[in-house]
């Protein structure tokens, strides 16, 4: 993980992307997946902060059940960015993430994102209760985490 840069304060876990030429598209600018696979490699990034895997012993791991992104600006090669992730609430089987692409370039923020990650029961192919282990590491991580019923 990265120093954290002023726009990016508030967010937990950062880490920094070196833009390739590859995800740039035909207009000349990164492609929206891009900004979609970035937000997953920070998220992921949060859940190794929180040791949030698929536990092999109980079956019990994050699935994603929604994403968006908010496009602020275009970015181009060459540049650099940071992505950072932090919770914002946290429910009885789900949390809520915010995510958030700084260009280092431009200084500027690029892209906004929001995801809802669901605890999920791999074996029973269902959703599950948030370990309360799991909750209690986010807020202290966060140390500003909403809890709702």
């Amino acid at each position: 993980m990265t120093a954290a840069h002023p726009l990016l304060i508030d967010y937990r876990v950062v880490i920094e992307h070196t833009i390739m030429w590859g995800e740039m598209d035909a207009l000349e600018h990164v492609n929206n997946t891009a900004y979609f696979r970035w937000f997953e490699t920070a998220r992921v990034a949060y859940f190794d902060q929180l040791g949030f895997r698929i536990d092999g012993e109980t079956g019990l791991g994050p699935i994603l059940a929604s994403t968006s992104c908010r496009f602020r600006l275009p970015l181009t090669y060459p540049d650099r960015v940071l992505i950072g992730s932090r919770v914002t609430d946290v429910g009885a089987d789900r949390f809520t993430m915010l995510h958030r692409a700084v260009s280092l370039r431009l200084d500027a923020v690029a892209a906004e994102g929001e995801g809802v990650v669901v605890c999920y029961d791999y074996g029973n192919r269902r959703k599950a209760g948030l370990p309360p282990e799991l909750t209690a590491r986010i807020i202290e991580l966060e140390g500003t985490a909403r809890t709702t019923p």
